[in-house]
């Protein structure tokens, strides 16, 4: 390998390949359509800095590495440095059709063979205030599903203890659990009761202030014009619209509704060849939380909205599947939420196709 590093000198293209993990990168050097170096260090930027720095100097650096659990940072730094960096989505990564090894060496080295030859799809890298707006849509979300765990686990303990009567088989309401909180048990069970309790109260504290941040960045100058449109939809009020604009960033990026749906996952698969074609369930790429809301949305928008109803009731008669015709709703939404954006207008019921 060193005598082919030797000929990697002043003014040519390098195109490494990162594969990122915790504590490691492994990284695959190529140029003139070979490798010219391979190796492994800490995960930690200023290696990879002084790396560069001293092997390929003047040399014009891309890097490219798969969107996952590091987010963006990475890409920032380079960037700041100068380095063209390309970030990936991972499921995009194309690979021969037989191969059964994955090492993240062998994927380096895909990553950089992918780069040379330009086949490779590029992730959109939100800017680094948009990302941290994010954070706190994806932070209420975790913090909901605590909630949601904590009072499971009120009701566990009510039903492993024989302690139910009077209480709801299915999910309780605020005067269930108040009722509960109020009942005097033993000493064991009643720390224990008490303990949850204490727990819902710190986490619906929690839950209030993120919901008053986001309020207060639907007012933001940046954010404004994209929550009014969104909120004008049937079904999406303020909450779903600042989620779908932090989450979804710049419409403008995609080319058509449909680019968008594919995006979030409400298309179609498909394996055809020749003359068979048979398309199954939706792709459920992107994130499935985007997914719930859009599902949600949907079944509020079909008592808002005619044109949505009819759709919803023409694909459950021909289906027979309620869930389908949901999903189906789900999708025109989605259309419909794009061709808002680039029209730059609010909804009309019945009218926006």
């Amino acid at each position: 390998m060193k005598k082919m590093q030797e000929h990697v000198v002043e003014g040519k293209h390098v195109f490494v390949g990162l594969e990122d993990s915790k504590r490691t990168w492994k990284l695959c050097v190529r140029s003139g359509g070979q490798i010219v170096a391979e190796t492994s260090m800490p995960a930690v930027y200023e290696n990879l800095q002084s790396y560069f720095e001293k092997r390929f100097p003047g040399c014009e650096i891309e890097v490219m590495y798969e969107a996952g659990f590091g987010g963006f940072w990475l890409h920032d730094l380079l960037v700041a440095d100068g380095v063209e960096c390309v970030v990936t989505p991972a499921h995009t990564v194309t690979q021969e059709k037989v191969s059964m090894v994955k090492t993240d060496k062998v994927d380096a080295r895909r990553l950089a063979r992918n780069l040379e030859s330009g086949d490779y799809r590029v992730c959109a890298v939100p800017d680094q205030e948009l990302r941290e707006d994010r954070q706190i849509v994806r932070t209420l979300n975790q913090v909901q599903q605590q909630i949601t765990a904590t009072k499971n686990r009120v009701r566990k303990l009510f039903d492993w203890h024989g302690l139910n009567a009077g209480f709801p088989a299915g999910a309780w309401t605020k005067a269930d659990y108040e009722r509960a909180r109020g009942l005097r048990l033993g000493p064991s069970l009643q720390i224990c009761l008490e303990s949850y309790f204490q727990l819902l109260g710190g986490l619906e504290t929690v839950r209030k202030r993120l919901l008053l941040e986001l309020k207060g960045l639907c007012e933001q100058a940046r954010y404004q014009q994209a929550v009014t449109i969104k909120a004008s939809c049937p079904g999406i009020g303020w909450l779903s619209a600042i989620r779908f604009t932090l989450e979804w960033g710049d419409l403008s990026r995609f080319g058509s509704g449909k680019q968008l749906a594919s995006y979030v996952g409400l298309t179609s698969r498909e394996y055809s060849t020749g003359e068979t074609v048979h398309r199954g369930r939706i792709t459920g790429q992107g994130s499935g939380i985007v997914r719930a809301w859009l599902i949600e949305c949907s079944w509020r928008a079909l008592r808002h909205d005619p044109v949505l109803l009819v759709k919803y009731q023409a694909v459950s008669r021909n289906s027979g599947s309620k869930k389908k015709a949901i999903v189906a709703v789900a999708r025109k939404l989605t259309v419909r939420l794009w061709a808002l954006d680039k029209a730059q207008q609010t909804y009309q019921i019945g009218v926006i196709q």
